[in-house]
């Protein structure tokens, strides 16, 4: 491609942010049929397929590349001055974080930004080991994540550690497991999972009972509602210090292998874009992190 098309580039973010070709329309107040127009336009400056046509469309490995370009840009274009007479349109940065994340400092890390609504923040959630895809393919500045894989034009800050307990109430621990986590008790006691991503409590029942097979277990995608599940009695699960120290503290909630724990490094990774704005972002999530993390 030997000459960029930002409007081509506008039209296929829009198509693959929003999902369809008619509310990408919507989004650049223009028809679906110029949307169209557009992207073939682009694909033939290309010389290659850059949006799979399905149900939602999904972009080609080529057309997440572009896509990336065209954020990037973006949020480079979001540190100009504004000429007169321009609309004010505010920069809008989309991060990847981990829900416990989310649920426990994110918050105190983004506040001076939000508050000040000169930025606009997407913040989207995901398994700290799938996070990293998302900056991968150029869908947000930034990821909090569990991985260390280095990504070319990025950069990677250690955050620190997220410890993990495996707890339960004290009516639950009593009756599925009298005589402590077994692999024997594991195979019929519920666990809680957050997703079929989460592997922590797979981890943790393989690290601490040798056992590697299936067990029952509910799941629930909240954080809050995750705690709030384990909590009445409904399964254990690996919760965060931050979410249960209170509650093992009071006896509301019972450590289930005492001595043991699951730690999980976080790690900041950032595209090489340097603004005001994202700056302030990723000097704030460190700094935050860190107060909270081990």
């Amino acid at each position: 491609m030997s000459r960029v098309d930002y409007r081509g580039l506008a039209a296929l973010d829009a198509v693959i942010d929003h999902g369809s070709f008619d509310k990408a329309a919507a989004a650049l107040s223009i028809t679906q049929s110029a949307v169209s127009q557009r992207i073939r336009m682009l694909e033939n400056s290309a010389g290659e397929l850059l949006i799979v046509r399905s149900q939602p469309p999904s972009p080609t490995e080529a057309g997440q590349r572009l896509i990336a370009h065209y954020r990037q840009v973006r949020l480079l274009e979001s540190a100009l001055d504004k000429r007169p007479g321009e609309l004010d349109i505010r920069p809008e940065i989309a991060i990847a974080v981990n829900a416990d994340s989310a649920a426990t400092w994110l918050q105190e890390a983004v506040t001076p930004l939000m508050h000040s609504g000169d930025c606009m923040l997407q913040i989207r959630l995901d398994d700290q080991d799938h996070t990293l895809s998302m900056l991968r393919e150029g869908r947000v500045f930034g990821c909090v994540t569990s991985e260390t894989a280095q990504v070319p034009g990025t950069t990677a800050t250690p955050l620190g550690i997220m410890r993990y307990f495996c707890v339960a109430t004290p009516e639950f621990a009593a009756r599925w497991f009298p005589d402590g986590m077994t692999a024997e008790t594991v195979q019929r006691a519920p666990v809680m999972t957050f997703d079929r991503k989460d592997m922590l409590q797979t981890r943790f029942i393989a690290q601490h009972t040798g056992y590697t097979g299936r067990y029952p277990h509910h799941a629930l995608s909240s954080s809050e509602g995750y705690v709030r599940f384990v909590e009445a009695g409904f399964g254990y699960g690996m919760l965060p210090l931050p979410q249960c120290q209170r509650q093992l503290q009071q006896g509301q909630l019972v450590d289930l292998a005492p001595g043991k724990w699951l730690d999980v490094p976080l790690i900041w990774h950032m595209w090489d874009i340097q603004t005001p704005f994202t700056r302030a972002l990723s000097d704030n999530l460190i700094a935050t992190a860190r107060k909270w993390l081990l």
